[in-house]
């Protein structure tokens, strides 16, 4: 993978940069700029070295070109961070979009409007790829939260601009999720939460044969607890993902890591904030009950794994952090790995928004800014946007 380091002289350049600035927005308002800081330090690397850039990223959804999805609140949050013009462009690609793109001078930013607003960026499109590519000279991928999708825009372009890099951003997601897998500092403890195993069965296997220990919770301990023959009552909880915590349980030669389980847990009558509660010491759970967190002694129990680990990485909340009454086993696992003293690694989606909203964002070592593509990339599969950059 290019660095910034191999592009050589950009001065006097234009430099098409993806980012990912899919931020939260409320009422044309953006209400969480994290992914705009994170990609402050190549933006105003390649502004410090002389290049003018042309900046294109998604945000939502679209279905068509629907203004609630336009990047303007983006480039006018962007403008209010950095000393530098920014522009929106009346588009992603065409005449007058290129126009503006030759006549920026040194120091100037042009925004591109929604890439989604062109319906080939999905499709990885050729003449959308070949259009991008004419707005610039150098080409650079700092959207980690992207690189997992083979777009246009992320993967496409990159091979029609020859002169081509990963932004900061990119190089160290990449190089600390990969020094994680090939020489974590041990013992390496694993906490997984989240919906179902299904949707983690890879990341879970993965483990096994890596980690030293795997804390599971969230709805995803419940087909393992069924697995042992606990009840689960109206947990989620489904067939399949019983059939897989079975497979997973099996002892194999490959495994290195041994697998917790929650002790007790949090109990709702239903998934509401008003729903009535109890405490569960165990975990067979009552029919007319379901399990919406772990229990303290839980929480207790793997926060002490938590601070005696050399590497921790963390990709799912404990239970329903959203709702208040059920976020007491999420909040306890942030704590502990705010104050862990080893490598701390969170994997983004909602462990990341789990740890900011609780203001310990800044108290680990990383927090990584894609969930999916973090998921990928321990899995063992290839990022498109990562290769293409070879």
């Amino acid at each position: 993978m290019r660095t910034l380091q191999d592009l050589g002289d950009v001065e006097g350049k234009r430099v098409l940069v993806r980012v990912d600035f899919n931020v939260p927005l409320d009422h044309g308002t953006v209400t969480d700029d994290t992914r705009i800081r994170a990609a402050l330090p190549t933006i105003e690397e390649l502004l410090g070295r002389g290049a003018s850039l042309v900046l294109v990223s998604h945000l939502g959804r679209p279905k068509d070109r629907e203004p609630e999805f336009s990047m303007r609140p983006v480039a006018d949050r962007l403008s209010e961070l950095i000393e530098a013009k920014v522009t929106l462009a009346p588009g992603v690609v065409g005449e007058e979009v290129q126009a503006l793109a030759e006549n920026l001078a040194s120091g100037e930013v042009l925004m591109l409007e929604n890439v989604r607003y062109e319906p080939g960026e999905t499709r990885n499109d050729p003449e959308l790829a070949d259009a991008l590519a004419l707005l610039a000279d150098v080409y650079v991928n700092d959207a980690f939260g992207a690189a997992h999708r083979a777009h246009a825009s992320t993967e496409g372009v990159a091979h029609r601009i020859t002169n081509h890099a990963a932004g900061l951003l990119l190089e160290r997601e990449v190089t600390t999720l990969s020094k994680l897998l090939d020489e974590p500092e041990r013992p390496l403890v694993t906490v997984l939460g989240g919906a179902k195993v299904s949707d983690k069965l890879a990341v879970i296997e993965r483990f096994l044969e890596i980690a030293d220990k795997i804390l599971i919770g969230g709805a995803m301990c419940f087909p393992f607890l069924a697995a042992h023959g606990h009840t689960v009552g109206s947990s989620l909880c489904v067939d399949e993902d019983i059939e897989l915590a079975k497979r997973l349980l099996e002892p194999g030669e490959e495994h290195r890591a041994s697998l917790e389980l929650p002790s007790d847990l949090l109990l709702a009558d239903r998934f509401a904030a008003d729903a009535r509660t109890q405490a569960l010491d165990g975990v067979d759970v009552p029919d007319g009950w379901m399990g919406v967190d772990i229990g303290p002694r839980t929480a207790a129990a793997y926060a002490v794994e938590i601070a005696g680990a050399g590497t921790v990485f963390w990709n799912g909340p404990m239970g329903a952090f959203e709702i208040e009454p059920f976020a007491a086993g999420t909040r306890a696992i942030a704590d502990a790995i705010a104050d862990a003293p080893g490598t701390t690694v969170v994997g983004g989606g909602d462990s990341a928004a789990a740890m900011k909203s609780f203001g310990l964002g800044d108290r680990v070592t990383h927090l990584s800014t894609g969930g999916g593509a973090a998921l990928e990339l321990i899995e063992g599969l290839p990022l498109p946007g990562v290769e293409a950059l070879a």
